[in-house]
């Protein structure tokens, strides 16, 4: 591959700002949860700091707070239109639209079994194998540009696990705050993950 045809060497994961959620539903792939005031605030945040980011290509998870939270970002940066990829989509759980409180109720309590799948919802393994797959797909698809790629926190988190090699992920101390951002970096043509630069709006 010509050096001018190098895939994207920088993924920027973003994590989506804060929910309107006053009820505190675990919210999931619910339909309907958009960006609070907070939120768009934090979005436009992450915006700024991308301002000195080269030639951006920007993609979305299709639920609503995650494409709200880029289209912030498209129109602070002056690109197009946001391009939606399904792979970057929230993990799956058995407590949507729950109480934030359900995993600690004694009925819910079987679903916690087993932590390492999780027992509760979408495999990590599962998650692992899409997310990776979008980030080589669109590093190869933008050649020499640079992908930012809005999504959620358990997916951006299960990443990063991934490429730091820690199996199964640990996610009990999880260091995506809401419109954070992942700089991923990659090594040239090749997939060899080289580091990552971690950075969040002041809260």
């Amino acid at each position: 591959m010509p050096a001018t045809e190098m895939p994207a060497a920088i993924v920027h994961l973003v994590r989506h700002g804060e929910v309107d959620n006053p009820r505190r539903i675990r919210y999931g792939r619910l339909p309907g949860y958009r960006l609070s005031a907070r939120g768009r605030d934090q979005a436009l945040a992450a915006a700024r700091h991308l301002e000195a980011v080269p030639d951006v290509v920007l993609y979305a998870s299709p639920l609503e707070r995650a494409v709200e939270t880029a289209e912030i970002i498209a129109r602070h940066l002056r690109l197009g239109e946001v391009a939606r990829d399904e792979r970057l989509l929230e993990t799956t759980t058995v407590f949507e639209g729950q109480p934030k409180t359900a995993p600690a109720l004694p009925w819910n309590w079987p679903r916690l079994w087993n932590p390492f799948r999780p027992s509760w919802g979408e495999p990590f393994a599962q998650v692992r194998t899409r997310m990776l797959a979008a980030i080589a797909d669109l590093r190869a698809r933008h050649p020499g540009r640079t992908v930012v790629a809005v999504s959620h926190q358990s997916p951006i988190w299960i990443t990063r696990q991934a490429l730091e090699q820690v199996n199964p992920p640990w996610c009990g101390r999880v260091r995506c705050g809401l419109a954070s951002v992942h700089a991923l970096h990659f090594d040239g043509p090749g997939d060899r993950y080289t580091g990552h630069r971690y950075w969040a709006p002041p809260t």
